[in-house]
């Protein structure tokens, strides 16, 4: 691609907290009971080890691709050189609702947990979604909240990184201080009693593997980084550094909450705790220190991890969009550039819009989208790992400053690893089958992605897909 006029505006720290903090997000605080739950403790740990596992495959292509090619778009210029146009735009398109999934999750996330720290402040009425009551006051919190996020996007990547970095010591901090609480105050027979969840060993294995295949969602987010590629400001070398320093330290950080979640809580305390606001890890902390207010201090960790997640996707999506735009796949207004910050403005509002759209859905959208969006992930890191192994047979002379050693190996497990999580969401009858709600989300993308591929190469013909320097 030419040069797109953004600004290199990114330092390494910016790149570990932008990756760090949109894969640590929010999941971690609201997601953590139905984890344990669903696959004990043991086994939810295995679950994000062995979807970490693939992450990490998954992370070795990126960070090689990224440092061979490092123009915005990412995912778009890796696939192009591999497979052409049609391979460029799937797997582009499969990666922005991807992004799309997280901004809506946040976006419905971060009203929920004001009303865990607020219970009063839900006022207004207004109808039942799936037996979710919206209220307005919820859905005035979403919308402005939304509103700032985009308007701190549209001032300049560099704001948004600086944010992003005091609010990832925060989230960081606060996990600390949890599993510092636990191993003063838990105990070894809370874990013995929840390992594993299942009445045999293929109900265990059964209950790892839901556990397993959900990760993705929750530890993707190292892939903001290459699309935003031209704005960073160091060495290609230790960029692809970063992106693997920054899956481990994911990872490492959800196996130490689910543990000491498990060490403080028994399975009773659990339950109850499912059964109440839903919000386990936050009782875990007030358990640990005996205190209601630690639980608000985590809850309040854990918003930062909403706003860190929301960050970094309204980065990454809008310079896919922006990528895309500029290579005539989508509709050229989404290249445009604010005048002053130089930030794909057209892009950032329309994800700052679906942002606004999805918490009229109330939190059934948060099941939906959580599916659908993984899916697309899945799909996308797949076509990725594919068109890694293709350019190490057909561009092996292709200068690549972080080269990935047994790079063959590497490459078929990210596919193989990648391929069947995906697939996974399409087998009827499986523990992970998309329900009709999230079929009609992920058909409804495809025909839409149809529409504009199909629109994009009448319009420009010989041009669509054209200007990408790979």
């Amino acid at each position: 691609m030419a040069d797109s006029d953004l600004k290199k505006n990114l330092n390494t720290l910016d790149v570990l907290s932008v990756a760090f903090g949109a894969m640590i997000g929010w999941g971690w605080v609201v997601s953590s009971g139905q984890w344990i739950t669903s696959g004990g403790v043991l086994g939810t740990v295995i679950g994000f080890l062995i979807g970490g596992l693939m992450i990490y495959f998954v992370g070795l292509a990126y960070a090689e691709l990224t440092t061979a090619m490092p123009k915005s778009g990412g995912v778009q210029n890796f696939c192009y050189a591999a497979f052409g146009p049609v391979g460029a735009f799937v797997s582009t398109w499969a990666l922005i609702l991807s992004y799309v999934g997280v901004v809506c999750f946040e976006a419905v996330s971060f009203p929920t947990i004001i009303q865990y720290i607020f219970p009063g402040f839900l006022k207004g009425y207004l109808y039942t979604v799936k037996g979710f009551d919206i209220y307005a006051s919820w859905l005035v919190v979403a919308i402005i909240t939304a509103a700032i996020i985009v308007y701190i996007n549209i001032k300049g990547t560099k704001k948004a990184a600086k944010l992003q970095n005091i609010l990832t010591c925060i989230i960081a901090g606060v996990g600390l201080i949890l599993v510092a609480g636990s191993a003063f105050i838990g105990n070894t027979d809370n874990i013995s009693q929840q390992l594993f969840v299942g009445d045999n060993t293929i109900s265990i294995v059964e209950n790892v593997a839901k556990v397993a295949i959900m990760t993705p969602f929750f530890l993707f987010g190292f892939d903001v980084i290459p699309q935003a590629t031209e704005e960073i400001n160091m060495p290609l070398k230790r960029l692809g550094r970063m992106m693997i320093l920054s899956i481990a330290m994911a990872v490492g950080f959800y196996a130490l909450v689910v543990l000491a979640i498990g060490y403080v809580m028994n399975g009773n305390q659990m339950v109850t705790s499912m059964q109440g606001a839903g919000l386990v890890t936050a009782d875990a902390m007030a358990i640990a220190f005996n205190s209601h207010t630690m639980a608000k201090v985590l809850i309040l960790g854990g918003l930062c991890g909403i706003i860190t997640s929301w960050n970094s996707f309204l980065i990454g999506g809008s310079r896919v969009m922006f990528a895309m735009a500029k290579s005539r796949m989508i509709p050229s207004s989404f290249a445009k550039l604010h005048p002053v910050y130089k930030t794909p403005i057209v892009a950032l509002l329309l994800l700052g819009l679906t942002s606004i759209v999805a918490p009229f859905f109330g939190r059934v959208m948060l099941v939906w989208i959580v599916d659908a969006a993984n899916f697309a992930c899945c799909l996308a890191y797949c076509i990725v790992s594919l068109a890694f192994v293709v350019l190490r047979k057909e561009k092996s002379d292709m200068i690549r400053p972080y080269r990935v050693k047994h790079g063959y190996w590497v490459g078929f497990m990210a596919v193989f690893m990648s391929g069947f999580m995906a697939v996974m969401y399409l087998i009827p009858g499986s523990s992970c089958t998309l329900v009709w709600q999230e079929q009609i989300i992920v058909v409804g993308w495809m025909v839409l992605g149809v529409f504009l591929g199909i629109r994009g190469k009448r319009l420009y013909k010989d041009s669509f897909a054209s200007g990408m320097d790979i």
